[in-house]
């Protein structure tokens, strides 16, 4: 199946306008199947009173990554849910641009596996995670867009 880029743009919007992703500042700047790219622009609310990035940014960033990448691999009818989520803090943080890359290692159809790496401005690595999820039936986004393109 061919993901719909119509359905891609959707998901970003709605990513876009959702209470937490808003609050914290972070978009999908790409998402395909098994992979996807998740972007912030680090401010002072990001800051933990050490003059660093708290860990929970970190931490939401593998989340979301690791989500996103496994998600464009369900049915179009399924949602998804973390069940576990394992990271490493590799190197402080104290300003510029995250770039979060996750990517599916296994799909399965109720259990997938993913990591994800965190990268600064310079393109350090600066944590990496991993993350168990789980297919929920039934719970799929309503969109008024097909997920997928008819194949020819």
């Amino acid at each position: 199946m061919t993901p719909n880029p119509a359905y891609v743009a959707a998901i970003q919007d709605s990513v876009r306008a959702a209470p937490y992703p808003q609050l914290i500042g972070m978009t999908i700047a790409a998402l395909e199947f098994d992979s996807c790219r998740i972007a912030l622009t680090l401010g002072e609310r990001h800051m933990q009173p050490f003059g660093i990035v708290h860990g929970g940014v970190l931490a939401t960033l593998i989340d979301t990554a690791t989500f996103w990448a496994v998600f464009m691999r369900l049915p179009e009818d399924a949602g998804l849910v973390n069940v576990d989520l394992k990271l490493n803090y590799l190197k402080a943080v104290t300003g510029g641009h995250l770039r979060a890359e996750g990517r599916c290692l296994r799909a399965g159809r109720q259990i997938s596996y993913a990591e994800a790496s965190v990268f600064d401005e310079a393109g350090e690595l600066v944590a990496h995670g991993t993350s168990t999820l789980m297919a929920l039936p039934g719970k799929g986004l309503k969109l008024d867009v097909a997920k997928f393109l008819l194949q020819a």
